[in-house]
């Protein structure tokens, strides 16, 4: 499946609304119907992907497991759908692993501020030693996690009144920020003025000026359509985030074992499709984002992550993680703290 900018910015049709799912044939038959859901825009990457899977897994369990996608925040926000999932209210849900946080506090750990070079190391941390920690803290609890973590990149700041080029420009600065404790840990290191607002109350919050920045990456400033409120964005690559594809434990141990191998075996493939879609989005978007009246800058990167060393912030979260956990993370990314 050829995935181009222009699909997956400005043509979704194949994708309607409200779900994304195969139709009702296949529910009618199929001995499982689970839902899938997250909080990004139909034509994002996950989407285009997620439908193709889930049209695989209905042809690989020959019906059996029909999955109906649910994008776009359409359950209520990520913090209700985290309770929908755990209550077994859907079965399936992508979710940064920052905000899960606020339920597995060490889920945060692979989007620590300024610690990755490049996706390439993140994702080879998230797949490796990193994730397998991160993946067996989630299993204590009533979720399940797959194997590959979904790509969301790193994400940049953008602001409706200046551009930020020193970390001295984000103090006082009025920041959404997702309802994450790290996330609001860092910003106040910089004394900006973090404010946890969920990601469909986004564009409007922006729009009415309820704060002036928001941080996200480059495929997701896009696809929300953020350019249309913001004027300027810093390519600071201060966070590398990506989605756990969750499972509801009783539901997944409730399909037999070879369709739990059919169903993980896709999720999985399609994890990986997702990431080289988002890389490719990726690397044409400043300029199409430039086209569009963003301006960018590149700020010096060194100066933030010294900032945040004199702040404490590394030891800081250290200390919460535990020494074990943030040894992993030093292992994938050298000296922090």
């Amino acid at each position: 499946m050829k995935i181009t900018r222009r699909a997956l910015l400005g043509t979704a049709g194949a994708l309607t609304l409200p779900t994304l799912s195969g139709g009702n044939a296949f529910a009618q038959k199929a001995e499982f119907n689970y839902k899938f859901a997250n909080n990004l825009p139909v034509s994002h990457p996950m989407n285009v992907r997620a439908k193709e899977m889930v049209d695989a897994i209905r042809k690989d369990t020959q019906g059996r497991v029909n999955i109906e996608i649910f994008p776009n925040n359409q359950l209520g926000s990520d913090s209700d759908m985290l309770s929908q999932i755990r209550a077994g209210g859907i079965e399936f849900f992508t979710l940064s692993g920052l905000i899960l946080s606020t339920l597995i506090p060490v889920a945060s750990i692979t989007g620590i501020g300024f610690a990755f070079k490049d996706t390439e190391s993140a994702l080879k941390a998230a797949d490796g030693e990193l994730g397998a920690f991160v993946r067996a803290s989630i299993a204590k609890s009533s979720l399940i996690s797959m194997d590959r973590i979904w790509d969301s990149g790193f994400r940049q700041i953008t602001s409706s009144t200046k551009a930020i080029a020193t970390p001295e420009d984000l103090k006082g600065m009025k920041i959404r920020v997702p309802s994450s404790p790290l996330w609001t840990s860092m910003f106040k290191a910089f004394d900006a003025a973090p404010t946890s607002i969920n990601f469909g109350e986004v564009y409007s919050a922006l729009q009415t000026k309820v704060v002036e920045g928001q941080e996200n990456p480059l495929s997701i400033i896009s696809t929300a359509k953020l350019y249309e409120v913001q004027k300027y964005c810093a390519m600071t690559n201060h966070m590398w985030d990506g989605f756990w594809f969750l499972a509801n434990k009783k539901a997944w141990e409730r399909l037999p074992a070879d369709l739990r191998t059919i169903v993980a075996k896709n999720i999985n493939e399609a994890a990986l499709k997702e990431r080289a879609d988002v890389a490719a989005l990726n690397a044409g978007l400043q300029k199409e984002l430039s086209d569009k009246g963003m301006v960018f800058n590149q700020p010096r990167i060194d100066a933030f992550r010294d900032y945040l060393r004199k702040a404490n912030f590394y030891s800081e979260w250290k200390g919460k993680y535990g020494d074990e956990a943030w040894a992993i993370l030093e292992r994938a990314t050298g000296k922090l703290a």
